[in-house]
């Protein structure tokens, strides 16, 4: 794809994120856009968030990682996005969806803070293990600029992986000490138990989705940092949030996260 048409499709995700509107899909449009061209729409997006509004890179998310997305929009790997300075609330916090979200919608994963650098190719699982400072629970908050949720990869990709915000939960625990793939994991609205998953919804492990993320981003020179939050992926069904809801998750071994939206 050419560069005006990449800043194009950047430009107007970036304007839709900013007056909560929704633009026609991009695969729509463009029939032969390809995945790579989605990444460079994103990275023209993420640009022009970083220069306006002052935020910076905290981190890196993954999504599609449980196969029944994938097979949902027809492919066979995950996809990343970045996590900015102002995407962060925390546990107990009030979130105002009316009037800075357009059709949100919660996850709840395990989120990896990291003390090493991880740069791939090459990197193991055993290598994310020693990397890593401590896991906890978090809700992301994805939010889609693509409308009505119509998307290919590609689109979710070019929408920074669909990014909204991210709900840190107050504890954390070793990765060392706890078994990340059969962890569980339940998710509540208002008080009703609506999901339950495990570790092994993220490929199989939490762990794995990190070092895939490490491996992917290592092909193109891109390392993960010390100090940086990963979001390695759902562990159960997302859930359509509206203003009222209070939202609960419980992971066994880690903790809890919750919050309010209005």
């Amino acid at each position: 794809m050419e560069k005006a048409k990449i800043e194009k499709y950047g430009n107007e995700l970036y304007e839709a994120l900013k007056n909560q509107k929704t633009i026609e899909p991009i695969t729509s449009r463009e029939l032969d856009c390809t995945i790579e061209d989605a990444y460079a729409i994103q990275h023209h997006f993420l640009a022009r968030r970083l220069a306006d509004d002052k935020s910076k890179i905290i981190g890196k998310k993954i999504g599609v990682t449980s196969k029944v997305v994938m097979d949902m929009l027809g492919v066979h790997q995950p996809d990343f996005g970045y996590l900015l300075s102002d995407m962060i609330y925390n546990d107990g916090d009030v979130i105002d969806v009316t009037n800075s979200m357009i059709q949100p919608k919660a996850e709840g994963e395990i989120a990896f803070v990291l003390k090493e650098d991880l740069m791939g190719p090459g990197v193991t699982t055993a290598d994310v293990l020693r990397a890593t400072k401590f896991v906890m629970p978090c809700f992301e908050i994805v939010d889609s600029r693509i409308k009505d949720w119509k998307i290919k990869i590609q689109d979710t990709v070019a929408d920074n992986a669909s990014c909204g915000y991210i709900v840190f939960g107050g504890q954390f625990a070793n990765p060392r000490d706890i078994d990340l793939m059969t962890c569980g994991i339940t998710l509540e609205r208002n008080g009703e138990l609506l999901h339950t998953g495990a570790g092994a919804a993220a490929l199989g492990s939490p762990v794995n989705a990190v070092a895939w993320l490490a491996n992917t981003l290592g092909e193109f020179g891109v390392g993960l940092k010390a100090g940086e939050v990963i979001l390695s992926g759902a562990l159960c069904a997302m859930v359509t949030i509206q203003a009222g809801d209070n939202m609960t998750i419980n992971i066994g071994g880690i903790g809890s996260a919750s919050c309010r939206f209005v």
